[in-house]
């Protein structure tokens, strides 16, 4: 996790970010937050049900997508361990956040996340960058084959659309998972995994005609998948990447791989404190309740350093990460065959 030692840099920030009394939990806030998402989660499905077979579910969908984005950011806190300080606690709830409420993996998004924590925007270590359709680097670019080659040379114009299929890849991740050996607790996640999709297509399918619950079932997973990827794509799309060994310390490994996207009060609540990125990978067991107090301490220690701490707006940090992208294609989009070899 980098150099942590006592009178090391993120040690001396660690001191201060605890003399402040952050890192302290807040069983109350999670209280609090969980008991509204819960009731709007329940109300919202309770209302679908009194609507009946109505096209005005479909704005229904719409909202219920953010309902169940709300759901799936307090399980990212219970996986950080913010909320419950045991593990047996945190998995129940995270199953409930995830498997039951969600149809996503808990346990699998977990782990993924936390190999994404340990090494953010390494190519190599990095799940979150990791090549596949899209691609996050011009190196990553110069190797790519097949149909991957065609759709990275237009990825900055793909971006947003393709977030559409996100929710169904999150459901679709979830599963997979339960398929293969060596989950933990891979029985649990498959029941309340099969309890989801039962329970969610039954309601759908009962309650609205075929074409109208195809039609839910299709926007409800499209805006889900855009909000989610709308929220942790401006963290660190855009910002440096890495290779093989680096003599960064854990302090600058994570503030220089993060973007915080500011906005105040309302932009943590749409984001679920993500917004304040750097904070949050530097101090991740901190509950999302107390980013915006590190904020100015983080800030203030990363100026006496001398280390860039970069911050910016909703919409400015979308057009970096997809500036980013474009540049990505940019090799392939000009490529002559016979000029270039592939690898550059």
């Amino acid at each position: 996790m980098g150099d942590a030692r006592v009178g090391s840099d993120f040690a001396e920030l660690s001191r201060r970010i605890r003399a402040a009394g952050l890192m302290r939990h807040r069983p109350r806030y999670y209280a609090i937050r969980f008991a509204l998402v819960g009731g709007v989660f329940v109300a919202s499905w309770t209302a679908f049900v009194l609507i009946g077979d109505s096209w005005f579910q479909m704005f229904m969908a719409v909202f219920m997508a953010i309902v169940s984005a709300q759901v799936a950011l307090l399980g990212h806190d219970l996986a950080h361990r913010q909320v419950f300080r045991g593990r047996a606690d945190t998995e129940r709830a995270g199953w409930f956040t995830g498997n039951l409420a969600n149809g996503m993996g808990y346990g699998w998004w977990t782990e993924k996340h936390n190999r994404h924590h340990a090494n953010p925007n390494h190519e190599e270590l990095d799940p979150d960058v990791s090549p596949g359709l899209f691609v996050w680097t011009q190196r990553q670019a110069r190797v790519a084959q097949g149909l991957s080659r065609f759709v990275i040379k237009y990825e900055a114009e793909l971006f947003f659309p393709a977030l559409l299929f996100e929710g169904f890849n999150l459901n679709w991740s979830g599963i997979r998972s339960v398929l293969k050996p060596g989950l933990r607790h891979r029985g649990m996640e498959a029941a309340l995994l099969a309890v989801h999709f039962v329970a969610y297509l039954s309601v759908v399918f009962l309650v609205l005609s075929p074409g109208k619950a195809v039609a839910f079932i299709v926007i409800h997973k499209a805006v889900w998948g855009l909000y989610m990827g709308s929220v942790f794509a401006p963290n660190h799309k855009g910002m440096p990447t890495f290779i093989g060994e680096t003599e960064l310390d854990y302090l600058r490994k994570q503030v220089l791989t993060s973007r915080n996207v500011k906005g105040g009060w309302l932009m943590e609540v749409a984001l679920g404190g993500l917004n304040l990125q750097i904070e949050h990978h530097l101090f991740p067991g901190m509950p999302s309740v107390h980013l915006s107090r590190a904020r100015p301490i983080v800030r203030d220690f990363c100026a006496e350093k001398g280390i860039p701490y970069h911050e910016t707006g909703l919409i400015q940090s979308w057009r970096e990460a997809l500036a980013q992208l474009h540049r990505n294609g940019e090799y392939l989009r000009h490529q002559r065959k016979g000029t270039i070899s592939p690898a550059g």
